[in-house]
């Protein structure tokens, strides 16, 4: 059963909930008393994700997302 958190609770401590879900937990995280979204470890394997860019790398301050568009 998924253990019901509110949004400012997770806000304050994302750190210790981060831990929980690497650890297989999962929370609903409510607002104002209706859920919004559930968190909860990944159930795919992790070789099928793709490698993020850290555009920041490529050029101090980041890429702008038109310069990026205007390339593909």
């Amino acid at each position: 059963m998924n253990k019901i958190v509110g949004l400012k609770e997770l806000r304050g401590n994302m750190e210790s909930y981060v831990s929980e879900v690497k650890r297989g937990k999962s929370f609903v995280i409510v607002r104002r008393s209706k859920p919004v979204f559930r968190i909860g470890p990944i159930e795919e394997d992790s070789e099928n994700w793709e490698a993020v860019v850290d555009f920041t790398k490529i050029k101090k301050g980041g890429v702008k997302l038109r310069d990026l568009l205007s390339r593909l």
